[in-house]
């Protein structure tokens, strides 16, 4: 399928705009036999991305952000070529799946790949590792290293995953600015006294995401009548949070009550927090679905 033929798939101009960019990227990719990268993408990108290479029939990609649980990513577009790199029995997404699901034996089949895949992505991602004075630990949160970032001018999607912790934090960056935020960080007030060093990716301490899992019952998956159990609201009150634009399925804003979730979906309320809906566990006599629904806790 020809450029213009796959843009006219997407209606955004911004959702354009990117697979444009990712459509020269590949094509970069084969005729020069050189690994592309794009800048990091959010959760709603990294959904069009991938709609975008089903559209392309390529699978020669990875979506990284430097740990399995990362919500930013960079998309990685590898040449034929370098297949050879990776074990022939295995697809770069099964890689991919194998890193966020782990299964022992799959694990040990394709340890030494992940080390190879592992190895070229670092060169790509660093972490900016920010260490505060005691006087200040505790004190700062996401917002407070965001914002300071932002002073300095740099774009955000040239930022991955911001890890906050009682001491300070691990940013992660694309390694081109690494040297910028090593200079200019310290310029800023409320990092003058802090520690900064840069680290790479295989020296960040990860703590898994927790989730708590809940059921719920609903007659079925429509999104207000999901949002309603899950934040005990009304219908009436869902349908007024979808409508003031606070919520967002698989990071896609959504307008309609009747959006029909599955299972797989994250949804995203603003003021109220990230949920995975779960698989339906069962249906009751009178016909309602129990929905396993996990909730995202920091």
């Amino acid at each position: 399928m020809e450029k213009q033929e796959l843009l006219k798939q997407f209606a955004k101009p911004e959702d354009k705009l990117l697979v444009a960019k990712i459509y020269d990227k590949i094509k970069f990719t084969h005729t020069r036999n050189q690994i592309q990268t794009t800048s990091f993408l959010d959760g709603y990108e990294q959904t069009i991305a991938e709609k975008f290479l089903k559209l392309c029939q390529e699978k020669n990609f990875l979506l990284e952000g430097g740990f399995p649980e990362a919500e930013r990513k960079m998309l990685f577009l590898f040449p034929d070529k370098l297949e050879d790199l990776f074990n022939s029995n295995e697809t770069l997404q099964e890689i991919q799946k194998v890193k966020t699901e782990p299964k022992i034996e799959k694990v040990q089949e394709i340890e030494k790949t992940q080390g190879k895949a592992s190895m070229i992505i670092s060169k790509f991602i660093k972490v900016i590792s920010i260490t505060l004075p005691k006087e200040l630990q505790g004190t700062y949160h996401h917002r407070e290293y965001l914002g300071g970032l932002m002073k300095l001018g740099i774009e955000r999607e040239k930022i991955g995953d911001i890890l906050a912790n009682e001491q300070g934090a691990d940013i992660l960056v694309q390694r081109d600015i690494t040297s910028f935020f090593l200079s200019h960080l310290p310029d800023l007030t409320r990092f003058q006294k802090a520690q900064i060093v840069e680290k790479e990716i295989t020296e960040l301490k990860i703590e898994q995401t927790k989730k708590e899992s809940m059921v719920i019952l609903v007659p079925q998956l429509r999104l207000d009548v999901v949002l309603s159990e899950i934040l005990h609201l009304s219908r009436s009150k869902a349908s007024d949070f979808i409508e003031q634009e606070r919520v967002f399925v698989n990071y896609e804003l959504k307008s309609k009550n009747a959006t029909t979730l599955k299972e797989g979906d994250i949804l995203t309320v603003r003021g109220k927090g990230k949920y995975e809906v779960g698989e339906i566990l069962s249906q009751t006599a009178k016909g309602k679905l129990r929905l396993e629904v996990k909730k995202y806790v920091s």
